[in-house]
C-alpha cells in the first residue's frame, strides 16, 4: 500500500463527514465497539468509508479498528490499523479538533509499522510517514523540536483524578500545557515541532498511536512508555496495552523521565 492510496481515503473522509456532520452528531449511540468505548454513528460512518475504500484496493488486508474489531479482506494480510474518529467527544460536542488515523503494519507489532497517515478532519491538514523515508505535513518535511527547552506539553487524561497527579510534576515544568483530545493529532503536532512532549499516563490501544508513533519517530522524536520502556514489541490488538511518553528529542525525553522517576521515588 502507498501513501497516495491513504490520502485518497482521507479526501473522501473529509468531504463526506462534513456533508453528514450535523445528523451524525444528533444520532443516538450504537452500543459498544470492539475497543470497549461507545460507538457513535459518526465513528461508524468514518469506519465504513475507510473499509469501503480498502475493499476497492483489491489487496489482502486485515482491518483492525476501534469499532468493528478485526476484519479480513480477501483472506486477510497486511494489517490496516484504524481509529475512524480520534477525538470523538470533540466531534460530538462541536469542538473543531478531531482526526482519522490509519497505520499500515507489515507484521504483528508496533515496530512493524511501515506507513502512518493522520488527517485533521477540520483543517484538512495531512500528516504521514514512510518507514525510513521521513515525515511530512501536506507534502513538506517536518522535524521535531531540536532544542531542549520545556515549551509546550500536551497530554491525554482518560481519568483525570488518576492521571493528572501522575503527570503533574511534568506539567509544572512547562511554559504551557494543552489537552487537545486527539492522541493522533497530539503526536502529529509533536512531529512538526509545535509541542515539546506528549504524555498519556493510562494505557492506550495500538490503533490510537501506531500512525502517530511512526510519524514522530521519522521526524526525529522518541516514543516509549512512561517508564522509558520500548514499545516496538507491543502487539497489534484492540486491547489497551501501554502508556505513552513522546518527546521531540533524546535530551527532552531524558529530562522528562527523570522528573517522572523522581516523583515515583518520593511516593
Amino acid at each position: 500500500m502507498e501513501i497516495a492510496q491513504l490520502r485518497k481515503i482521507g479526501k473522501r473522509l473529509r468531504k463526506e463527514m462534513f456533508l453528514h456532520m450535523e445528523e451524525l452528531r444528533k444520532a443516538a449511540p450504537l452500543g459498544k465497539g470492539a475497543g470497549g468505548d461507545t460507538t457513535h454513528p459518526i465513528d461508524k460512518k468514518a469506519e465504513d468509508i475507510v473499509i469501503e475504500e480498502a475493499e476497492k484496493l483489491k489487496l489482502p488486508l486485515t482491518i483492525v479498528s476501534e469499532e468493528c474489531g478485526v476484519r479480513d479482506i480477501r483472506g486477510g494480510g497486511v494489517k490496516l490499523l484504524l481509529d475512524p474518529i480520534d477525538g470523538s467527544r470533540n466531534a460530538l460536542s462541536g469542538i473543531p479538533l478531531f482526526s482519522t488515523s490509519i497505520a499500515i503494519v507489515d507484521g504483528d507489532t508496533i515496530g512493524n509499522t511501515s506507513l502512518g497517515y493522520i488527517i485533521n478532519l477540520i483543517s484538512g491538514d495531512e500528516f504521514w510517514a514512510i518507514k525510513g523515508g521521513g515525515s511530512f505535513m501536506n507534502g513538506t518535511t517536518v522535524k521535531t523540536q531540536r532544542d531542549n527547552a520545556f515549551k509546550v506539553l500536551a497530554y491525554e487524561a482518560q481519568t483525570p483524578k488518576v492521571d493528572i497527579p501522575v503527570i503533574m510534576p511534568l506539567i509544572s515544568m512547562f511554559s504551557r500545557a494543552r489537552c487537545f483530545g486527539s492522541t493522533a493529532l497530539d503526536l502529529a503536532f509533536l512531529a512538526q515541532g509545535a509541542i515539546s512532549l506528549f504524555v498519556v499516563p493510562s494505557h492506550s490501544r495500538s490503533f490510537d498511536f501506531a500512525a502517530g508513533y511512526l510519524i514522530t519517530k521519522e521526524a526525529g522524536g522518541i516514543v516509549t512508555d512512561l517508564n522509558g520502556g520500548e514499545i516496538e514489541d507491543i502487539g497489534i490488538s484492540v486491547k489497551k496495552t501501554t502508556s505513552i511518553l513522546a518527546s521531540g528529542n533524546t535530551e527532552l525525553h531524558k529530562k522528562a523521565l527523570e522528573v517522572l522517576c523522581h516523583r515515583k521515588r518520593r511516593n
